[in-house]
């Protein structure tokens, strides 16, 4: 079936014009988390917790360390069709300081939306559009979406997907399980997207920490990580 290119798709393939500069890093990585009305103040608080402790893991630390050039990092908030915000541009990470430093700001980030729907098209778009916004162009580049329930807002998440991860952007979703119907289905067949994706699985809330750890381990270095996804 043939693609129908909305204003909003238009617009996506555009910024890809903008991503051939000379790479400084091995990765750009987009870290977009849902706070639709599904996701409560103690479930915000266990991802924001869980993914700043992520980037003061020794692992994590030596990964980005070793790494030609470190990576480049940045991390938005997305809920309804108009609701995302970039809660933190872009950070270079090269070193134990700049990571430290990107890990208590993530601590103190406010929560931007509450009483949303959840429009992961939508957030996915916005994603996409902070590479533009980059001034350090890297090897590769990569959107890990988060979120705890299927799409009940927007355009076709699947669609969506596609077409960014055509444009060479490899798309990881972190499914947290609980709610009803399973989401992880919709996040294995409308997220998940290009070279070496995968789908990270948390078993609800309480295991997002070790699951965000996990997934950005996988991410940053995913040819040397023990978990290694398959092609798709």
């Amino acid at each position: 079936m043939k693609m129908r290119f909305t204003p909003l798709k238009s617009f996506i393939c555009s910024l890809f014009l903008g991503f051939h500069q000379a790479l400084a890093c091995e990765i750009e990585l987009v870290i977009a988390m849902d706070v639709s009305r599904s996701v409560d103040q103690y479930e915000f608080d266990l991802m924001r917790s869980g993914t700043a402790n992520a980037f003061r893991h020794p692992e994590i630390i030596d990964m980005i360390n070793w790494m030609d050039g470190g990576i480049a990092v940045s991390l938005t908030q997305w809920s309804g069709l108009d609701k995302q915000r970039v809660m933190l541009p872009w950070r270079h990470l090269q070193d134990k300081s700049s990571i430290a430093r990107f890990a208590t700001e993530i601590d103190q980030m406010k929560r931007a939306f509450r009483f949303e729907f959840t429009a992961p098209a939508q957030g996915l778009s916005h994603a996409f559009s902070m590479f533009a916004q980059n001034p350090t162009q890297c090897e590769r580049k990569v959107i890990d979406l988060s979120g705890d329930g299927r799409a009940n807002q927007g355009e076709s998440t699947g669609q969506m997907a596609s077409l960014i991860a055509g444009l060479g952007v490899t798309i990881n979703g972190l499914v947290i399980r609980g709610d009803h119907p399973d989401p992880l289905e919709f996040y294995v067949n409308d997220i998940q997207r290009g070279p070496l994706s995968f789908v990270e699985i948390a078993d609800g809330y309480d295991d997002f920490p070790r699951a965000i750890f996990q997934k950005i381990q996988r991410e940053i270095a995913p040819l040397y990580s023990e978990n290694t996804p398959k092609l798709r």
